[in-house]
């Protein structure tokens, strides 16, 4: 009997014998072949006790990589995703029949051995040296599975892969170590379950789970004898034995389990030979990775949340930290999308513009209070199949969220902030402006946040029709979106305060880039989102608080585990009064203004359409108390074009406007989201007129009389009015914004 240390353990004699003979064995197992005597004894660098305890003595035994699942607010499915397809199960959610199978076929001393097989070992070295070759292993299932482990912890990293797969003895030595770790700690019962869901069965299936729901449609408790002879068949080559690409080898191999199975007593020989006689019969259901899967066109939506999870530092502080947990997966991923808003955000991206039209729309819908995102549209669909015009191009958001470098200029969308800054400042929305159609303005006048001038020379700001001259107020001008009537009131408001007001409302948001403190901002002249305008509009539908945009309400992790969520952060922007009145003023817009197409007839709404200069973006943003959407069409290809003489959704326009294509799709968005029985309306507010709020010219074909330079002037704070040639001229100098609709 051999003698132990006081402390229980081996000698260090036997230490070394034990050592020895493992090693020498399990060198030629773990490499498969049977090694020379002088390369088995070279194992310098761990050739020694110490060098072997040296081997760290913890397997890090990474969470299995599985499939994510992404919901929506009612738990409604909408897409799953993952780098690995797998679903791990407990040992009593598999077949008996698949657990025999696999240990017949691989390991059938399984539960005789421990983590190595000296019986298989020298099994194995006398059939490799009568062969010369390499014709047998003798790997356990304990050691395969140290093996898998090692894989799945390297992920998708080929560097990674090969160093976990790499031919040295080094590796080999670590890799028995581990396996006598195993044996120890998990015992064979874990061991096989482990192994069953770690495997690579092929056909992108991981795991005995997914494996059986890829094959045979089923779960992976309900496989048959043959079924499961077939599967644990699979596991020695992927790729040659796949039933899906060749029946006939995969059969053959699925007969040799079967008698293997008999030959160990697991079945009878009856039992081996019925099997073999039965057709293998697949079921095979098709992977459905990725949000290309996604229901309702939600595919732009689901990559958001991709996106959400990569890039906020809620969920890790560096990116390789967040991409590690999106590729562990496992999550589900409850998200604020309305099954009803998104069917309705579809439907209205694609019942104007066609997917292989030359130009794109976008429809984006948040929740007013809340900043959740409840839908997102595109009139292209989500994929890489460019003959079939996907795209992956989410048109709502910005580069870093899966979108667009430089966003899209808003057009006269913008004027609305600027009114929220001017009543903020004091003025009454019955400050009225008498101009011509053009107007020009020096640049000096505008003062930026720094006190300087925003530049020298003139802006010279013009309306879309010449016949629009006349007197306006605040309402008004609104409501005919007069392009001169807003430069002016930027310049009595202030610039920097129309600027402050955007960067309070989220203007800037998702491109992330600081607003230039030009005049033309009031007209829309920089770039934004359709998601930052649809959360600007909220603003003024939430009385005045704006909310930051959120798309995740929960996630839990595959062990049940609650993740922190981003949360939406709010923030008043303006008094409610203040945001009362503009909810007033642009319920015209939808009344008896540019929006009247989109204007909704059984509740309030409000809203303004905006077309940028030479009709490269046209919009329209609007909104009820509870909820805010925006629409956006323009192209998304190459160089924008002019949306002049074109035929979009089969129809033709000699020019697009705000009002004319982008209202009616807010108009069928907004319709199929809204609930009948739930009609919030705004606040009443008394909003004061101008003393003549209207266009002087009457007849919209007939041109005013007044040339430019003609108008009678302009009154600006503290009473000053400038003379008529002040506000006037003909040359086109300085920065345009958008040209009205």
């Amino acid at each position: 009997m051999a003698k132990k240390r006081s402390g229980g353990g081996l000698t260090r004699t036997q230490q070394a014998a034990k050592f020895l003979g493992v090693s020498v064995l399990s060198g030629a197992v773990l490499a498969g072949i049977a090694l020379p005597a002088a390369g088995v004894l070279g194992l310098a660098a761990k050739g020694t006790v110490e060098g072997f305890d040296e081997i760290p003595s913890n397997l890090k035994t990474p969470p299995l990589s599985q499939r994510t699942t992404i919901l929506d607010s009612d738990g409604g499915h909408i897409a799953t995703v993952y780098s690995r397809d797998r679903k791990v199960v407990p040992i009593d959610k598999i077949s008996p029949y698949m657990q025999k199978a696999i240990v017949a076929i691989e390991d059938s001393r399984f539960y005789e051995h421990g983590a190595i097989d000296l019986k298989g070992v020298l099994r194995a070295i006398n059939r490799n040296a009568q062969s010369g070759g390499v014709a047998q292993g003798a790997s356990t299932l304990t050691q395969q599975y140290v093996k898998n482990v090692f894989v799945e912890e390297a992920g998708d990293d080929p560097e990674k892969v090969a160093l976990a797969t790499q031919q040295t003895m080094g590796r080999k030595v670590r890799e028995l170590k581990f396996a006598i770790q195993v044996e120890e700690e998990l015992g064979k019962k874990k061991i096989l379950e482990n192994y069953l869901n770690i495997t690579f069965f092929g056909q992108q299936a991981y795991g005995i789970e997914a494996a059986s729901q890829r094959y045979f449609s089923k779960h992976a408790a309900d496989l048959t004898l043959p079924e499961s002879a077939m599967m644990a068949g699979l596991v020695q080559s992927p790729s040659r034995f796949d039933p899906v690409n060749d029946i006939q080898e995969a059969t053959k191999r699925r007969n040799i389990v079967l008698q293997r199975m008999a030959d160990v007593k697991d079945i009878s020989q009856a039992e081996a030979d019925k099997a073999k006689a039965t057709p293998i019969k697949l079921k095979v259901k098709s992977p459905k990775n990725g949000c290309i899967t996604a229901v309702d066109g939600a595919g732009f939506f689901c990559d958001y949340v991709r996106k959400t999870i990569l890039n906020d530092p809620v969920f890790g502080k560096t990116a390789e930290e967040r991409q590690k947990l999106w590729n562990l997966g496992g999550l589900t991923i409850r998200t604020t999308l309305d099954p009803r808003a998104q069917a309705a955000a579809n439907e209205a991206a694609i019942a104007k513009v066609d997917n292989d039209d030359p130009v794109a729309a976008a429809v984006v819908q948040v929740q007013p209070g809340t900043g959740k995102i409840v839908s997102m549209g595109q009139s292209r669909p989500y994929g890489l199949d460019q003959k079939l015009h996907q795209t992956t191009l989410n048109l709502s958001v910005g580069k870093k969220m899966g979108g667009t470098t430089y966003g899209f200029q808003v057009g006269s969308t913008f004027k609305p902030i600027t009114a929220a800054a001017a009543l903020e400042k004091g003025l009454s929305p019955a400050q009225s402006f008498t101009t011509p159609w053009k107007i020009s303005v020096p640049m000096s006048s505008y003062t930026t946040c720094a006190g300087g001038p925003a530049g020298s020379g003139t802006w010279d700001p013009q309306n879309e029709m010449q016949s629009e001259a006349g007197s306006w107020d605040m309402t008004s001008a609104l409501g005919k979106s007069i392009n001169t009537y807003f430069a002016q009131l930027e310049q009595m408001t202030g610039l920097c305060d129309t600027v402050t007001m955007a960067q309070k409302m989220g203007y800037e948001r998702e491109l992330g880039k600081k607003l230039k403190e030009l005049p033309s901002i009031t007209l829309g002249g920089q770039e934004a989102t359709p998601l930052d305008m649809a959360s600007v509009y909220a603003t003024f539908a939430n009385r005045g608080t704006y909310c930051t945009p959120v798309i995740i309400e929960s996630i839990t992790t595959a062990a049940g585990e609650k993740l922190k969520v981003p949360q939406t952060e709010c923030s008043r922007a303006m008094s409610e009064k203040t945001a009362d009145t503009v909810n007033q003023m642009l319920k015209g817009v939808v009344e008896d203004g540019t929006g009247t197409r989109a204007g909704l007839s059984d509740r309030d709404n409000a809203g303004k359409t905006g077309t940028t200069n030479d009709r490269k973006d046209a919009w329209f943003v609007g909104y009820t108390p509870n909820l805010s959407t925006a629409v956006w069409v323009g192209d998304d290809v190459g160089e924008k074009r002019s949306m002049y003489d074109i035929t979009i959704g089969g129809q033709y326009y000699d020019k697009v406007c705000g009002g004319c294509l982008p209202g009616p799709i807010w108009r069928i968005a907004m319709t199929g989201a809204l609930e009948s029985g739930q009609i919030p309306s705004f606040v009443p507010v008394d909003v004061p007129r101008g003393a003549n709020p209207e266009d002087k010219t009457k007849d919209p074909a007939k041109k005013p009389d007044n040339k430019p330079g003609d108008g009678p002037g302009t009154t600006l704070p503290g009473g000053v009015t400038l003379p008529p040639n002040m506000i006037g001229g003909t040359t086109g100098r300085g920065h345009r914004g958008g040209n009205g609709r």
